[in-house]
């Protein structure tokens, strides 16, 4: 069994993202399930079409999108993605969409396959923040969600995906007062307990 897990670039203001530099970390197998990692450009589209080479050479079984979620104070499971860019701050390629579909043939929205209670019940028991979100947003974050949903849908239907937002590293929010944060420690430990609820699916 395989899970592809992948991670963003940095994007915005800042120079490190705590999606890629935790899943650099993560371990190459847990529970009997092995880990291909991917690093993926926070840019519409072209993020997808990476995932998308990535699934026909690695054949993964579950795939896992971990994003930047700042603002939050825990590990976020997402339960669903919509059918909507509209970006509050350009992608790395400068490109901003606004209102706009996603796939003009796909659903309005796709839930994950994944168990999402089960994992951010699994992070809880690590000592670390988690709850289930119902909002990827409508960047490049939930963008990507609703890609891998579309290929799941139209393509690769033995495969299950779903998304994880992780919050800022402390040192992003020394000039953030009043803003969460969690180590890259407890970002491996908190994805690690989430995969291996995975492993024995």
């Amino acid at each position: 069994m395989k899970l592809l897990l992948t991670g963003f670039d940095p994007f915005g203001k800042d120079k490190i993202n705590p999606a890629i530099e935790a899943v650099k970390k993560v371990p190459d197998e847990i529970s009997g399930l092995q880990i291909a990692k991917l690093e993926i450009p926070t840019v519409f589209f072209k993020s997808a079409e990476k995932i998308h080479k990535a699934i026909l050479s690695e054949k993964p079984d579950f795939i896992l999108n971990i994003g930047q979620a700042g603002g939050r104070y825990g590990i976020t499971p997402e339960r669903v993605a919509i059918n909507f860019d509209d970006a509050r701050i350009p992608d790395n390629e400068g490109q901003q969409p606004k209102e706009e579909l996603i796939h003009d043939d796909g659903e309005n929205a796709y839930f994950t396959q994944l168990p999402v209670k089960e994992m951010s019940k699994a992070i809880k028991e690590e000592q670390i923040p988690s709850y289930v979100s119902t909002t990827a947003g409508a960047f490049v974050c939930n963008h990507v969600m609703y890609q891998v949903q579309y290929m799941i849908h139209r393509e690769f239907p033995n495969i299950k995906g779903g998304f994880m937002h992780i919050p800022f590293l402390p040192s992003q929010v020394v000039n953030r007062p009043g803003v969460p944060s969690l180590s890259l420690a407890d970002d491996v430990r908190g994805i690690t307990a989430a995969v291996k609820v995975l492993a024995v699916k």
